[in-house]
């Protein structure tokens, strides 16, 4: 369980204030001792699910997102705290959330705490988030990657033919793309255009971030882009960054600013897991053990839930490792998250967080429709949109109370794709000969032995264009006469940021989580209240023995595959990929995942590439 109590003179969820560094009639010496430095490290991984407990046999706990907000508010409200330094180098945050953590940056600043960053380099993205703090520094012969916003996907057409494996996708709309990977070997006209409206957005919104930060312009930013990359000494002189430094020189900088025995907290905030590992395996297991049993406590607060909804969205329940998480949003697992708040009579309100590219139409559906029930309860649900919530993402996102989204937000992608892999050239290849037999004209219609006939491509098409006027149903249904164009002019698959999809109607606000659970907690006239998280992890006896009191029985339909992500041929190309390419070669099982969902479902509503931004 996790709780946040707030009154209305402390509505802010995210900031950070301080106490005066001066206190009237303290002496220095005392007010040294009391002085802490917080420092909060943004280069770990980051989920948006919070974890109860750390995976197996590791020693530090998962870092959440909402965790990480909360530990800079609660920062703000320690009087010690004088200072925060972030470090940036590596930020393990996408763009949306990185404009949350700069609400509270701007926050910490506001109350008047200065906030550091001292790195030995840094890129872009991690500039454009270091930009808001006071004070920037650089080891010398350090670099400052300023040097623009660069985007691409991978097409995975040229493989396939190398394979033998021919692809079918059918797409409603044109700017539905997301089978082109499948089918082409670089973008359409119109995937190409749409593409390009979105880095413009997330480029302006890059510059914007960085404008205000450093108190610049538009123009002047740009120009100190396309004149990037940059030496510490030479980032100095152009005043991208404040000084040039070496690590010891920076701490004892700032030891010499706030007194010699300020403290500097390393990790501020974080859980502390399991500590220690023992050296004694019995004082080990019995500490592993005692987590285990350790139940939430309770309190008689209203609440406000937080529902997650994270990863691509697909049928059936979850299934939880000891060893770390979950590896999506199972429709029967949120669904009955829903369904547990909707019935709570505690849970007055709840902020639905949205952090998908989106997956399975039938799961989607699934999850609005419970989305709905709870707002049948009289209970109001507000949409948090995280760094993805396009297509299925948005789907159960359209019904909310309203819509937060953060500019650089990737949503909207009103569409559906279906499609398959005739893949009897491969196995040819092999020497491998297949003969099929048929009773009932449409029963090889998902077969992979071929790629469609017109009658099946026909049927195929009613099904999806079946299945893509539902979606714009709910989408005409729910937002109404808050769409600035015709649902077709906004459809079609078409992809928007944030920035832009609040300018078209399809978001009501630009703002992040914190917002949400303000807004939520007004609509429900909450004045003091817990948060709590759902879904509730599992405790290590559920994950490893199975159990509870629900016996409905549900699974994903996402079976073994040529292309699984564990399969023989995606571990070989991936294991040669890694090795010249990481950050590519995560992309690609990222779209061979999508592959296999899509194999696995037929119709999906998923996002349309797999990008790699650097």
């Amino acid at each position: 369980m996790n709780r946040w109590s707030k009154s209305r003179s402390a509505r802010g969820f995210l900031g950070v204030c301080v106490a005066s560094v001066v206190i009237s009639g303290a002496a220095p010496d005392a007010l040294a001792r009391q002085s802490v430095i917080a420092h909060i490290d943004l280069s770990k991984p980051v989920t948006e699910v919070p974890q109860e407990m750390p995976p197996l046999f590791a020693s530090e706990m998962p870092s959440s997102f909402k965790d990480l907000l909360v530990r800079m508010r609660d920062a703000r409200e320690d009087k010690n705290v004088v200072a925060v330094i972030l470090n940036v180098e590596n930020a393990a945050l996408g763009l949306a959330q990185m404009e949350e953590v700069r609400k509270s940056v701007e926050k910490i600043k506001a109350a008047g705490k200065p906030v550091y960053v001292h790195a030995d380099g840094v890129a872009t993205g991690e500039y454009a988030l270091a930009s808001c703090a006071s004070d920037i520094s650089i080891t010398p012969t350090g670099d400052v990657w300023l040097t623009g916003l660069y985007g691409e996907s991978p097409y995975l057409r040229g493989m396939l033919d190398k394979m033998g494996v021919v692809p079918d996708f059918l797409q409603c709309g044109d700017f539905k793309s997301a089978g082109e990977i499948f089918m082409r070997t670089g973008p359409s006209e119109s995937a190409e255009k749409m593409e390009n409206w979105l880095f413009d957005s997330i480029y302006d919104s890059l510059v914007g971030m960085i404008a205000q930060g450093r108190g610049s312009t538009p123009d002047k930013v740009k120009a100190l882009i396309d004149g990037g990359p940059y030496t510490a000494e030479d980032a100095l002189k152009a005043g991208v960054i404040d000084a040039v430094e070496h690590r010891q020189d920076f701490i004892a900088r700032l030891k010499s600013q706030y007194g010699g025995s300020v403290e500097i907290r390393r990790n501020y905030g974080e859980k502390d897991g399991l500590g220690d590992i023992p050296a004694d395996p019995f004082t080990f297991l019995s500490k592993i053990f005692q987590m285990m049993l350790e139940e939430p406590e309770e309190s008689d607060k209203p609440v406000v839930a937080i529902v997650y909804v994270e990863g691509a969205i697909q049928p059936g329940e979850a299934e939880y490792s000891p060893f770390g998480g979950s590896d999506g949003a199972y429709s029967t697992t949120i669904r009955k998250a829903l369904d547990k708040v909707a019935d709570n009579a505690s849970v007055k309100a709840v902020v639905l967080r949205v952090d998908s590219p989106g997956g399975s139409a039938l799961a989607s559906e699934i999850i609005l429709d419970a989305v709905k029930r709870v707002q049948a309860k009289g209970k109001p649900v507000i949409v948090s949109m995280g760094n993805v919530a396009g297509s299925g993402g948005y789907y159960v996102s359209c019904s909310g109370d309203a819509i937060f989204a953060d500019a650089t937000t990737i949503t909207a992608s009103i569409g559906v794709i279906g499609g398959k892999l005739a893949t009897t050239g491969g196995w040819n290849k092999l020497g491998i000969n297949w003969h099929g037999y048929q009773r009932g004209k449409m029963a090889g219609m998902m077969s992979s032995a071929s790629v469609w006939n017109d009658d099946e491509r026909a049927r195929m098409t009613k099904y999806m264009h079946d299945i893509y006027d539902i979606f714009k149903g709910h989408v005409t249904k729910y937002r109404g006469s808050k769409l600035a164009k015709p649902i077709d002019e906004l459809a079609g698959g078409r992809v928007f940021t944030g920035e832009q999809a609040l300018k078209l109607g399809l978001v009501d606000q630009i703002g992040g989580m914190a917002d949400a659970v303000a807004y939520a907690a007004d609509k429900a006239n909450l004045e003091d209240f817990d948060l709590r998280t759902y879904p509730e992890a599992p405790n290590m006896f559920k994950m490893m023995f199975g159990g509870g009191d629900d016996e409905e029985y549900a699974e994903s339909r996402a079976g073994a595959s040529l292309f699984a992500a564990d399969s023989p041929l995606v571990r070989e190309v991936h294991a040669l990929a890694q090795t010249l390419d990481p950050v590519r070669a995560a992309a690609l099982i990222r779209a061979v995942k999508k592959l296999q969902l899509i194999q696995a479902e037929g119709v999906v509503t998923m996002m349309p590439q797999e990008w790699v931004i650097r």
